[in-house]
């Protein structure tokens, strides 16, 4: 990573592309498109593909297809039920797919001042367009620095209490454990890179090099990221792996991450 993911002017380069889709995901990518034209229609304003299908590194049976919906006004529950029958019907007719995932937001909360630095940058920097108006066109060039960090990854705090009633809630099975692993290792492999992303000076989404940045900065809990971005990619199952995250590596990486960049606007909806 020579750039470190920036262009020419050190400004975050979007890292995705349609051609960068490996053959093995054209069909599923595709067909995607077209239901979410036939599902949505005159309600949608964009659509994105994120994630490695677009970055080109996703692996057959492993990745998930992941998308994001810009609505014309604010999502419903029907919309979101309709986002859900979607991502069914695509993971059941794709085994190349892993599971299908579609976000929901409005034209007006991505392009509020609100999300700039979150939902903007998402959609400038890590969404490949798909259908529809690009809103990359109104918004600002993104730098890797201090302001991002905060805006992006400084609610950690306002996670941990939810993540500490999933594990909870959890039925006592590795097989019921696993997808909060995964879950909770990328969440906190990201919040460590981006903690340290302003000295670093660049942007990547691969964890491995993620948590590779993190120890350069923090050498003290470097075992324990590189841990993360494993399970990040190969989860398992250990309960407590889980209570480490929610008990110790959580509450001290938010705690590091205010002091350092603060902490992120309010959402609305907050409680």
């Amino acid at each position: 990573m020579l750039n470190k993911g920036l262009d020419a002017q050190g400004y975050i380069a979007p890292e995705g592309a349609l051609g960068r889709v490996p053959r093995e995901f054209r069909t599923v990518v595709a067909m995607a498109r077209d239901r979410v034209v036939d599902v949505f229609g005159a309600r949608l304003n964009s659509a994105y593909l994120y994630g490695s299908i677009p970055r080109g590194t996703a692996r057959v049976g492993r990745s998930d297809l992941d998308l994001l919906l810009v609505l014309l006004e604010e999502p419903t529950e029907e919309d979101r039920a309709d986002a859900h029958s979607l991502d069914e019907a695509l993971d059941k007719e794709f085994a190349e797919i892993d599971g299908a995932g579609t976000l929901l937001v409005s034209r007006m909360q991505l392009l509020s001042d609100l999300e700039t630095y979150d939902l903007g940058w998402f959609v400038a920097c890590l969404c490949t367009r798909l259908l529809g108006e690009d809103l990359a066109e109104y918004l600002p060039r993104y730098r890797p620095d201090s302001l991002l960090a905060r805006e992006t990854n400084g609610d950690l705090a306002l996670f941990l209490p939810r993540w500490r009633e999933r594990i909870a809630d959890a039925a006592d099975t590795e097989e019921a454990r696993r997808p909060l692993v995964r879950y909770m290792s990328r969440h906190l492999v990201r919040t460590g890179f981006t903690l340290v992303m302003p000295r670093w000076n660049g942007w990547t989404s691969d964890l491995r090099e993620m948590a590779e940045a993190f120890a350069v900065y923090y050498p003290e809990r470097a075992d324990e990221m590189r841990a993360a971005a494993v399970l990040g990619y190969e989860p398992g199952g250990d309960l407590a792996v889980l209570r480490s995250y929610v008990d110790d590596l959580g509450p001290w990486l938010a705690e590091e991450y205010a002091r350092v960049h603060g902490v992120k606007a309010p959402r609305p909806d907050q409680s």
